[in-house]
């Protein structure tokens, strides 16, 4: 009797064994997925983060010239990051940035190139832009004549790869 009852504290010290080993690991896949979640979400969140400097400016009409020149520096820096230029350009699962926009003075292709505009050349599109200001009638006294930036309309593609920012493009508000 001695024996039996010896061996049931045995198999007794085994099946709680068992059973704190299966704790540990629910415990440890409970808490792995619980990280590569929060991971997940982090890495979400900084696209998301990422994507808003551009998309801001989506479908409204009354970006300047200066935010055409903000975004294209996002886009420059970004390309910068990723050591992306016009000779590797885009592909579908690259993240270069291509920004084009139509000024008062023509269309500015790919902004965002740093061998094709430097800071000296960006700052001479604004000036373009600044001298070729429309002239606008006041509504209330139609005689009163003033000068207004032109505003552009933005668009922006996602690639859908990447999931992030690939086109901006800007068209001159008439």
């Amino acid at each position: 009797m001695e024996n039996a009852s010896k061996a049931l504290m045995m198999a007794a010290g085994v099946l709680i064994g068992i059973m704190i080993l299966s704790l540990a690991v629910y415990l440890f896949a409970n808490f792995g997925s619980a990280s590569a979640e929060a991971h997940r979400q982090n890495e979400e969140n900084q696209l998301a983060q990422f994507n808003a400097q551009f998309t801001t400016y989506q479908y409204r009409t009354d970006v300047t010239i200066h935010d055409v020149i903000t975004v294209a520096n996002l886009a420059r820096s970004n390309n910068q990051t990723y050591y992306l230029d016009d000779s590797v350009g885009q592909t579908e699962s690259n993240y270069y940035i291509v920004v084009n926009a139509t000024t008062t003075t023509g269309i500015k292709n790919n902004l965002q190139n740093p061998s094709l505009y430097d800071t000296n050349d960006l700052n001479t599109i604004i000036e373009e832009d600044i001298n070729n200001m429309k002239d606008v009638q006041d509504q209330l006294d139609p005689s009163i004549i003033y000068k207004e930036l032109y505003t552009y309309t933005c668009t922006v593609e996602i690639n859908p790869n990447t999931e992030r920012v690939s086109t901006v493009t800007f068209k001159i508000n008439k």
